[in-house]
């Protein structure tokens, strides 16, 4: 067995490729790519090359590789546990402005096309929530998209994807970023780095504040495949709803 030992000072830093790739390696037999990331993840010493019987070269996590595949574990759960928290108080802030709302949809929406006369293709949004006016009005429904990001590293790399915008966009008259702080207490965004055409909301100190509101695009009518999705979904449980249900059975007995 061939032991890859790494040389100080010159390991690169650790990114989400490389993490990934770590964990690919994990979970197969181990056939090296032997490319530049696997050089990496070789020089700092997060994995060995091991000769077979057969004379072939596999790669195998070291003991310091499984140490960085458990701390990314740990920190992507408390980063979902988080995101999760953040996920509900805004779903719930749209309970208790009147308005129904859904987690986790999967909504067709239609991207806009470079040549005007050339149909947009279609892809799918996924908003974290995604809620609408409690009425009768087809015309009141005012769809409203919330994307949430507790992570900066998250922020930035949503940023960097405008077709996703314009997913949200399609199928929400208003899209908000709402934006976690982080471990000093600090928001892990600036207005002016989120785009004009969408609104901004912090949360710090258990308490969500408008940092700057979103433009509203008048939506007359939603897509027949949109209804479709919102009667297929089940929405978020209003606060009085157990409650309710409670005082019901205690009348019929």
């Amino acid at each position: 067995m061939e032991t890859q030992d790494a040389a100080a000072g010159t390991a690169a830093p650790l990114t989400r490729l490389h993490t990934r790739r770590l964990r690919e390696i994990y979970r197969s037999a181990g056939w090296p790519c032997q490319d530049m990331l696997e050089v990496e993840l070789l020089a700092a010493g997060l994995v060995r090359r091991c000769n077979t019987p057969s004379g072939h070269t596999l790669l195998q996590v070291t003991d310091a590789g499984i140490a960085v595949l458990a701390e990314t574990l740990a920190t992507n759960r408390a980063a979902r546990s988080e995101h999760e928290m953040l996920v509900e108080r805004v779903a719930l802030e749209m309970l208790r402005a009147g308005r129904i709302a859904w987690r986790g949809l999967s909504l067709r929406a239609q991207l806009p096309s470079e040549d005007p006369a050339t149909p947009g293709r279609w892809c799918i949004a996924q908003p974290d929530v995604f809620s609408i006016r409690n009425t009768t009005v087809e015309s009141y429904a005012e769809p409203i998209v919330h994307e949430i990001k507790v992570r900066r590293a998250d922020l930035l790399s949503d940023l960097r994807q405008p077709m996703k915008r314009a997913a949200y966009l399609d199928v929400g008259g208003e899209c908000w970023y709402v934006l976690g702080s982080d471990a000093r207490g600090r928001c892990i965004g600036a207005v002016d780095e989120i785009p004009v055409e969408c609104g901004v909301m912090a949360f710090a100190n258990n308490q969500l504040s408008v940092l700057r509101a979103a433009p509203r695009r008048v939506i007359a009518r939603l897509p027949f495949g949109l209804w479709m999705a919102l009667a297929k979904a089940t929405p978020v449980k209003g606060m009085d709803e157990e409650s309710q249900g409670m005082l019901g059975h205690w009348e019929g007995e």
